[in-house]
């Protein structure tokens, strides 16, 4: 079991996502940053969907009143009983510990996975809550000071101390703004007029302060269609680019409603969902168009890298003594 001692900003329960549910209007939800998702549950052996803590800007302060093992992604001041916790690999956490995580120096969030994964009961076939819709384990919300989380220790590694390697995080959690988001071109795009076109790309955005796990609103030049357009909601998913009459886009997100009825002017391709998830408020954002054959063998390049690093730390789990459940 774990106690959640101080919740953090947004701090909530999430793995892969429920699916198969967008004709009865459940979206997925889901971690943000899947990928992070999954590098945590790799590290203490995990399935790539086991229920991990999402951290958002900031992280909890939790007691363990179990011995566990667990594994931090992310970039943040984080305390294991007042010393430092290494992040980026497995770690032994003894009955009674408490880890104190404080603001994410780094990146908008970071994850937090415990072998075994968090044992909430599932809605939906998913353990994600979705925060903007009161829906999942815990009552639908982010956590609070008191909540009690309950571990399931089926696979949980046999570990004595963090072993001396750790997966470098560059590859697959890159903070910064200057990296250009690339998306496709939306069924809408050639309705916008011809500056607009151009300056989708070619400016500049900043996130604001209003985005949340619902979508990331971009504030810069404002866009406008060549003429109104009378659209029926259609169907919508995680990275689609609508435009409202605000002329200021918004990028939906793991929260994302099922269908939406503004223009979709782009399309943010799956390889760039963990960059899009790591821009804080104020960060830049830059567009880049690509092509449907570039993002697919972007998708499969990155999948391809990300299976021999789970290779890679099967093997290394093996060596430090972790039994390998995946």
């Amino acid at each position: 079991m774990i106690v959640v001692l101080r919740p953090g900003l947004l701090s909530s329960v999430q793995d892969l996502g429920r699916r198969g549910h967008a004709a009865i209007g459940v979206g997925p939800a889901g971690a943000m940053d899947p990928t992070l998702l999954r590098l945590a549950n790799w590290l203490v052996g995990n399935a790539d969907d086991a229920a991990a803590i999402e951290c958002t800007l900031s992280g909890p302060c939790l007691r363990f009143d179990v011995d566990a093992c667990i594994a931090w992604c992310g970039d943040a001041d984080v305390r294991l009983d007042g010393a430092a916790l290494p992040a980026w690999r497995p770690v032994p956490v003894a009955r009674g510990s408490v880890l104190d995580a404080g603001a994410l120096r780094r990146g908008a969030r970071a994850y937090l996975a415990v072998a075994g994964g968090i044992a909430v009961a599932p809605v939906l076939g998913s353990r994600s809550v979705d925060v903007n819709a009161g829906l999942g384990p815990c009552e639908g919300r982010a956590l609070r000071a008191g909540d009690r989380l309950p571990l399931a220790h089926d696979g949980a590694p046999r570990l004595r101390r963090a072993p001396a390697w750790s997966i470098a995080p560059w590859p697959w959690f890159d903070p910064t703004s200057e990296r250009a988001l690339r998306v496709l071109r939306g069924s809408h795009h050639g309705a916008m007029d011809q500056p607009s076109r151009e300056a989708l790309t070619a400016q500049r955005f900043r996130v604001s302060s209003e985005s949340n796990r619902v979508g990331v609103r971009l504030i810069g030049p404002i866009l406008r269609l060549r003429a109104p357009l009378e659209l029926v909601s259609a169907p919508v998913t995680w990275g689609t680019l609508q435009l409202p009459p605000s002329g200021q886009p918004i990028m939906l997100a793991a929260e994302h409603p099922t269908t939406g009825g503004y223009p979709r002017i782009a399309h943010l391709i799956a390889a760039d969902q963990s960059h899009l998830a790591q821009r804080r408020p104020g960060d830049s954002v830059v567009l880049q168009l690509v092509e449907a054959e570039e993002t697919e063998r972007l998708r499969q390049c990155r999948e391809q890298a990300l299976q021999r690093l789970h290779d890679t730390l099967k093997q290394r789990r093996r060596e430090s003594g972790c039994d390998a459940s995946t």
